[in-house]
């Protein structure tokens, strides 16, 4: 079980998707920011009867990101195929049009009610956790509502592996609601300090190795982002950071992470002003580049 691997952060011919074996049966996915700027990880977990993909990236179209074709490559002929979605945002979703009609695969709706009833959560949702049988291979899946009431996170006790989603990466956490992201924190703390957690591993990653510096939101390239995983002591620092800015809506900037706690208007379009602003000098330079 390994991260050894350098990450593509953009540049000139990184693949559509980065594939990672970190073992003989989990496969993390990372897809290309030449495609999307987002460049979500994706995960796939195999057992000995099924496999479970978390996530579908942020493209739709087989040609850009030939997803479907990579997983069926990765899996033997027929293999039965869970997609689940660690939450329904646009960035994660994109291309579960590319298994429609796969044999022996069922794509988890996007809803509320729909996780629910696909993973058998009771009426005290989203607390307690569930568990999903790949076949000698048991994952527990939590609800985590706070940044999508529709969220969950997945735990592997096989890789020691807790799979976040975009409630903690090392980047901009948005919250949309904040009484239930410290709710979901304090139990996904609980989780890592029961249940053996190597690391924490979201979708995304937007913080440079400078403590506190994040890269503008659609930056082209990212040569200086940090890896994606982080320890269980970053985990319990989100949880303290949420619970201190509980009641303070705005952005707030820690070395790992910054919480954009129900963001007001001007929150947002600031971060899509500076977006904005460093794009176009990205251009610039690229264009000064070619030139040259």
């Amino acid at each position: 079980m390994s991260f050894d691997v350098t990450w593509g952060h953009g540049g000139k011919g990184d693949p559509a998707i980065q594939i990672h074996h970190y073992d003989e049966r989990t496969v993390i996915l990372r897809q290309s920011r030449a495609v999307n700027y987002e460049a979500p990880f994706l995960v796939l977990l195999i057992g000995d009867e099924r496999a479970l993909l978390l996530d579908t990236g942020a493209t739709a179209h087989p040609e850009l990101f030939p997803l479907r074709e990579t997983i069926d490559n990765l899996l033997p002929d027929g293999y039965e195929l869970i997609v689940a979605h660690s939450h329904p945002h646009g960035d994660h979703v994109a291309a579960d049009g590319q298994f429609a009609g796969r044999p022996r695969t069922t794509v988890v709706g996007h809803g509320v009610d729909d996780v629910r009833a696909y993973f058998g959560f009771g009426p005290d949702w989203p607390a307690g956790t569930v568990s999903l049988d790949l076949g000698g291979r048991v994952l527990e899946i939590a609800g985590s509502p706070g940044h999508h009431a529709a969220a969950i996170s997945v735990f592997d006790p096989r890789t020691g592996l807790l799979l976040t989603g975009d409630t903690v990466l090392p980047g901009r956490l948005y919250v949309a609601d904040a009484q239930a992201f410290v709710a979901t924190l304090d139990r996904l703390v609980e989780v890592a300090e029961t249940r053996g957690v190597t690391h924490v591993l979201g979708c995304h990653v937007e913080m440079r190795t400078r403590p506190g510096r994040d890269y503008p939101i659609g930056a082209p390239r990212q040569p200086d982002e940090r890896a994606p995983q982080m320890t269980v002591d970053q985990l319990r620092a989100v949880r303290d950071a949420a619970h201190a800015v509980q009641g303070r809506r705005g952005v707030h900037r820690f070395d790992d992470f910054l919480i954009y706690n129900e963001p007001r208007r001007i929150d947002k379009f600031r971060l899509i002003g500076r977006g904005l602003v460093h794009q176009a000098f990205s251009r610039i330079a690229t264009t000064r580049a070619g030139a040259a």
